[in-house]
C-alpha cells in the first residue's frame, strides 16, 4: 500500500511497483489516517509511508499499524528526528523519495520477507544522534547484553555493521543457516523486533561504535 499525500509521486510508485510480477499494490491513501483506516481491510505485506501528510503523519501512522504489517518510511532525510522517531515507531526501513525504480523494487521485496533497510545515509544519522549523549546507553543494556552467548555476541556486532546472513556466515565459517538461528536468538533475548532495532541497540550498547 502507497501513503503519501502527492498524488503523483503516488502514481510514480504504483507505476514501477506495478510492472513487477511479485508485487501487487493493493492500495492508496493520502493521510496517515488514511492508511490506518485501509490496513485491516487490505491487509498489505508492506507500507510505503510518507513522513509529512495532513491529518495525521507517518510517523504516528506507522507507531498504529506496524504490529500488523511492516512499514518503510519514505524520507528525504531533511529532519534527523524523524528517523529515529521513525525507528521507534516500529518502521522496518528507510527509502529516499529520489531512489532508483531498482532500488524501489528491492526495497518492498527485502521488507517483505522480514529484512529490516537501513540505507547508508540513515545508518550514520542515527548513529551520530544516538551517540550524542555520550553513551549513557552502555550501562543500562549491560545486563541485556549479559543473556548473549559470545557467539551471539559477535553476530550482532556483525548486523550492526551491515552485514547481511550471507555475508556473516562467510566471516564467521559457519552455515547461513546458523547465523540466522543466532540472529533469532538475539533477537528474542534482548526483546527486539528485527534488525533495524539490532542495529540500534548495539550502538547504544556500545558493543559497536561510529568509524
Amino acid at each position: 500500500m502507497l501513503v503519501d499525500d502527492q498524488p503523483l509521486l503516488v502514481s510514480g510508485f504504483a507505476m514501477i511497483l506495478s510492472t513487477e510480477d511479485d508485487i501487487e499494490v493493493v492500495g492508496q491513501a493520502k493521510n496517515g489516517r488514511e492508511a490506518v483506516d485501509a490496513v485491516p481491510q487490505l491487509r498489505p505485506d508492506v507500507v510505503l509511508m510518507d513522513v509529512q501528510m495532513p491529518v495525521l503523519d507517518g510517523i504516528e501512522a506507522t507507531r498504529l499499524i506496524a504490529d500488523s504489517t511492516q512499514v518503510i518510511i519514505l524520507t528525504t532525510f531533511d529532519r534527523d528526528d524523524y528517523l529515529f522517531d521513525a525507528l521507534s515507531a516500529g518502521a522496518s526501513g528507510f527509502l529516499l523519495k529520489n531512489a532508483d525504480a531498482d532500488d524501489l523494487v528491492d526495497a518492498v521485496r527485502a521488507v517483505a520477507h522480514g529484512h529490516a533497510l537501513l540505507a547508508p545515509e540513515v545508518t550514520s544519522r542515527v548513529i551520530a544522534r544516538m551517540t550524542e549523549g555520550g553513551g549513557g546507553g552502555v550501562a543500562r543494556h549491560a545486563e541485556a547484553l549479559d543473556r548473549l552467548t559470545a557467539r551471539e555476541k559477535e553476530v550482532l556486532e556483525q548486523v550492526a555493521r551491515g552485514l547481511s546472513n550471507a555475508e556473516i556466515a562467510q566471516e564467521m565459517f559457519v552455515g547461513e543457516a546458523t547465523v540466522k538461528t543466532h540472529v533469532s536468538n538475539v533477537l528474542s533475548k534482548l526483546h527486539l523486533r528485527d534488525r533495524v532495532q539490532a542495529v540500534v541497540f548495539a550502538y547504544e550498547a556500545g558493543l559497536v561504535t561510529p568509524q
